[in-house]
């Protein structure tokens, strides 16, 4: 991975900050070697990674927790389903949904409709795990990345707005 280092004015709202690291795959490199060295997506397109903090979840011998076991409760009759982006009926109703939730969620702006169309067009988006309730209906979409059993990355989650308190 090539890097370049640059300092900026900070423009927090616009997620500037006033140092960075970037982040160029070479050749033979793949998202996955650009994630497991601790670099996002900084394009949709993913030509271009940022250096940040990250959680990573080891999921081998993990057993769920008494409060994960009561939250799993609460998800009974919800069905899920990992959908590939271009399998993915990404229609009208539900991209006005979404929207109405980031609003919301995260104010007004923050995930404008181009935005949400341009995330959804890029390579940033392989998959979408959809949720659906007992009578069919949407409970819930997150935009992922993931290439083969390398890896997963959670993007954005949005879901009917009053389902939280369900």
């Amino acid at each position: 991975m090539k890097l370049l280092f640059s300092e900026a004015t900070p423009d927090y709202a616009h997620y500037c900050y006033p140092y960075a690291v970037w982040g160029f795959l070479e050749a033979e490199e793949t998202p996955a070697d650009a994630y497991a060295a601790g670099f996002l997506p900084g394009l949709a397109s993913l030509e271009r990674f940022y250096l940040t903090r990250q959680l990573r979840v080891p999921l081998a011998g993990w057993t769920p927790s008494s409060e994960n076991r009561r939250v799993l409760r609460k998800a009974e009759g919800l069905s899920c389903e990992l959908i590939p982006r271009a399998d993915f009926a990404y229609t009208e109703a539900r991209r006005e949904t979404w929207l109405a939730y980031a609003a919301a969620k995260w104010g007004e702006g923050i995930m404008p409709g181009e935005r949400l169309d341009r995330l959804m067009a890029g390579a940033v988006v392989s998959h979408l795990l959809h949720f659906t309730d007992a009578a069919g209906a949407d409970a819930g979409t997150v935009l992922c990345y993931v290439e083969g059993t390398r890896m997963a990355h959670y993007y954005y989650a949005f879901y009917p707005l009053g389902a939280e308190t369900k």
